[in-house]
């Protein structure tokens, strides 16, 4: 099986790229794999720029999945929401280069990182679980409370709408919604740059105290729902 994540480093940032060549689906495989360039950044004390596909970041969990075995549903949720909590609480800055469509999972994954570009298009950004039947998770619910503005939250999680990327950008779905995809990666790695030159030390303790509420709510969420 060809690897689904790709990573490099030049200096003091690495590149972690989703490419399953379809829609970087949030497989135990993916998330597995994303998680181990995680511990590989963290080794190589990194700056992260997370991206995906050309016009598609991920496109979230398989929904056949759901069809399946109770427990692979489960399993990959829970995974799914303790890769959302490692991006929350990354002792290193991490930035989203989403060049296309974030929906559902990829959008919790997209709202997990420090800084999120988007790009201008006919793309789509949003969750959109009740609108296929779904319930949000709470580590779902947690990370976009905390990320979203409070009409934003509260339209996004509830109606299943998805949003243009500047729509999101208001919502907070995004930081920075770049002209083109040459913008995009300009930004993104101008932005990596100014962020390696952080004083770790203090960015991570400032994360986690300005994030405390929701690692908590998040862990919480997680073991009540799947399991210790």
């Amino acid at each position: 099986m060809p690897d689904l994540v790709g990573y490099t480093r030049e200096g003091a940032v690495a590149t972690i790229a989703m490419d399953d060549g379809k829609a970087n689906v949030m497989s135990q495989n993916m998330i597995r794999e994303l998680t181990a360039a995680l511990a590989q950044a963290e080794t190589d004390r990194a700056v992260v720029v997370l991206t995906g596909r050309p016009r598609l970041f991920s496109a979230g969990y398989d929904l056949a999945m759901f069809g399946r075995d109770p427990e692979e549903v489960v399993r990959t949720l829970r995974a799914g929401g303790e890769l959302v909590h490692r991006l929350l609480s990354f002792p290193y800055p991490v930035i989203a280069a989403c060049a296309g469509h974030a929906i559902a999972q990829g959008a919790f994954v997209l709202l997990a990182t420090d800084v999120r570009f988007g790009v201008a298009g006919d793309f789509k950004i949003g969750l959109n679980e009740v609108a296929i039947g779904l319930t949000i998770p709470h580590y779902g619910v947690e990370t976009a409370r905390h990320r979203l503005t409070a009409p934003g939250f509260d339209r996004a999680a509830g109606t299943g709408a998805l949003f243009a990327p500047g729509e999101a950008r208001d919502l907070g779905f995004l930081d920075v919604v770049a002209e083109d995809e040459d913008a995009l990666r300009s930004g993104v790695y101008a932005e990596a740059e100014r962020l390696a030159g952080l004083d770790m030390v203090a960015h991570l303790g400032t994360k986690t105290r300005v994030r405390a509420a929701v690692l908590e709510a998040v862990r919480s969420g997680i073991d009540t729902e799947f399991g210790v």
